[in-house]
């Protein structure tokens, strides 16, 4: 199993980065983590972002844009992923507004549009899924299949969340095979077995994670990246925990 570079998804520590911000990276390279995935920059300007970024010895993984924001401001987004050292943006969430069978249809352009542009730059776009595009429309297709057949494969990719497919009844190692050459990212997250299906640290849970990690290192996987949604725990504790877990299984690869 190759070893691939271990990202953490801001999103975690969201309360802790609206206190502090630049401290909170801190802590986060201080764990071991490779890079980042950001979730909004906190004012931050790009260059300064990147002296940060460069100080701490992390890199910038990806960024997720919410959907508004792609189509409105593409170029300043492009542009600021090419001074933090970007090579991904995903589109992260479809606000519940948007998720009539029309208007996954009516995204399908709005996606190769934004691909395309990406690709033109150099960097990669993904959709980012949850649960709620593995509903079936009223014309029995699911949303998440739905965007993958009809989006270019060249300007489309995929963040698989491998929590929400499980969550929603699907194996996430056959998703990430099924889409081994659209996976540049993958979401890591477990889930409790207690019945409630709530957001675990990696290990701790039922998700089959050394299935997913065996199927998506013959990807074309670029980073894996760590989200804690929610926790039971300090979220600093939960990360930390996951990458821990994550560490164990890469020991041996070089």
């Amino acid at each position: 199993m190759r070893r691939i570079p271990i990202a953490l998804q801001m999103f975690s520590l969201r309360d802790e980065s609206e206190k502090d911000f630049v401290g909170t990276l801190k802590k986060v390279a201080d764990m071991g983590y490779d890079g980042i995935e950001f979730a909004g920059y906190h004012g931050l300007g790009a260059e300064e972002l990147k002296k940060v970024l460069d100080y701490l010895g992390l890199k910038a993984a990806s960024s997720h844009v919410p959907l508004t924001t792609l189509e409105t401001e593409l170029e300043e987004i492009i542009y600021y992923q090419h001074i933090i050292g970007s090579k991904n943006i995903v589109c992260p969430f479809l606000p519940p507004e948007r998720r009539g069978k029309e208007d996954y249809y009516n995204l399908i352009p709005i996606l190769n549009n934004v691909g395309e542009r990406c690709f033109d730059e150099g960097i990669s776009f993904s959709y980012h899924n949850h649960d709620f595009e593995l509903l079936e429309l009223d014309n029995g297709k699911r949303p998440l299949e739905l965007i993958m057949e009809e989006t270019n494969p060249k300007w489309v990719q995929t963040e698989l969340d491998i929590y929400w497919l499980t969550k929603a009844g699907e194996n996430p190692v056959e998703w990430i095979e099924r889409y081994q050459n659209r996976t540049p990212l993958i979401h890591l997250k477990d889930m409790t077995t207690d019945g409630e299906q709530f957001f675990a640290e990696l290990g701790t849970g039922g998700v089959d994670i050394d299935g997913v990690l065996e199927q998506a290192s013959k990807s074309n996987l670029e980073w894996w990246v760590i989200e804690q949604d929610q926790s039971r725990r300090t979220p600093l504790e939960s990360v930390k925990i996951s990458i821990d877990y994550l560490k164990t299984k890469f020991s041996t690869v070089s």
